[in-house]
Order: structure tokens, then sequence, then C-alpha cells
């Protein structure tokens, strides 16, 4: 009798349908999804697109801020960047930007949140500005040159993170 039981106690809680963590909160409608998502490039930039801007010569239209230590940037940075830590934007940025010039920021990479603080400084003070998503880590990872206090260095591709045999992922 026991085992019956919990043979039916087993089965009641087996029935029960189960939440998909994935969709207990569910997806946003399409006309929504559309405009968070057309929001979100405006705020972002890709580390391959920045790559590629740059690459092609002349003025890409932007500028590339890093907004690092100096330890962070003399250990490396996007070559052409200009360095300005967060905490001198307020009383450097209009000395040294243009403002109508857009800004793309960068910090180490995903796990900081400073390039979204420099961002938010430039925009506090009238400047356009887009947040480089994946910062000087993902740079690096996806084997772009950067500038060291030592000179240009290139990391071997990371193979996850980037293509390894094709110009782009496509995406």
């Amino acid at each position: 009798m026991n085992t019956t039981v919990n043979i039916a106690v087993n089965t009641a809680v087996s029935t029960t349908p189960t939440v998909n963590p994935v969709l207990r909160v569910p997806p946003a409608a399409p006309a929504a999804a559309a405009a968070y998502f057309r929001a979100s490039l405006a705020f972002h930039a890709d580390v391959s697109d920045v790559a590629a801007a740059l690459a092609a010569g002349g003025d890409p239209g932007f500028v590339v801020l890093d907004s690092r230590s100096t330890e962070a940037w003399d250990q490396g940075h996007v070559p052409g960047a200009l360095h300005l830590p967060t905490a001198l934007i307020p009383e450097q940025a209009e000395r040294l930007l243009d403002k109508a010039v857009p800004v793309v920021t960068y910090c180490w990479g995903p796990g900081c949140n400073g390039a979204t603080r420099a961002a938010l400084a430039l925009a506090e003070l009238g400047f356009q500005v887009k947040e480089m998503l994946g910062g000087f880590e993902y740079w690096a990872r996806e084997g772009f040159p950067y500038d060291t206090w030592q000179g240009t260095e290139r990391r071997a591709l990371d193979p996850l993170t980037a293509p390894v045999d094709a110009e782009d992922c496509g995406c």
C-alpha cells in the first residue's frame, strides 16, 4: 500500500507541467522586440565592425575612446584610439573631442562596465556615443592588432570568438 501511494504521488507530480525557464517570461511582441533591438544598435557597436571601419582607411566618421587607466592603456589599446580615463571625462572631454563626431567607447571587456560609465559621462556632456561590445578583450581575442608601449602586437585568433577560415562571421 505504501508503494501504491508513492506511485500515485509521483504520477501526480510528473503530470504537472514544468515551466520552461526560457519562456517563463514570454517573448515581447514582434513590434516591441524590433523597437528594442533597433534602439540597442543605436547604443552599441561590434568589435568587428569597428575594426572593419578603421581598416577601410580614411576617416571612419567616429573616434574610438579607451576609458581605462594608463596602466591598462600601456598593456594594449586599439590603434588610433584616444586615451581618456572615465574619471577625467568631465574635465577634459570638451577640450579633446568634437561634439559633431560620434565617439565609440571601450574598456576591458564584457565583465567591465567602464565603457558604459564613459559613454554615460560623454552623453551627459552632449556627445553622440556608442559602446563597443566586447571591449579590448574581444578586440584582442578576435585577432585584431593592438598597440602597446613596446609597439604593435597581435594575438592568435580565438576560434570561440571569430571564424578561423572566413573573413567575417556572416552576422
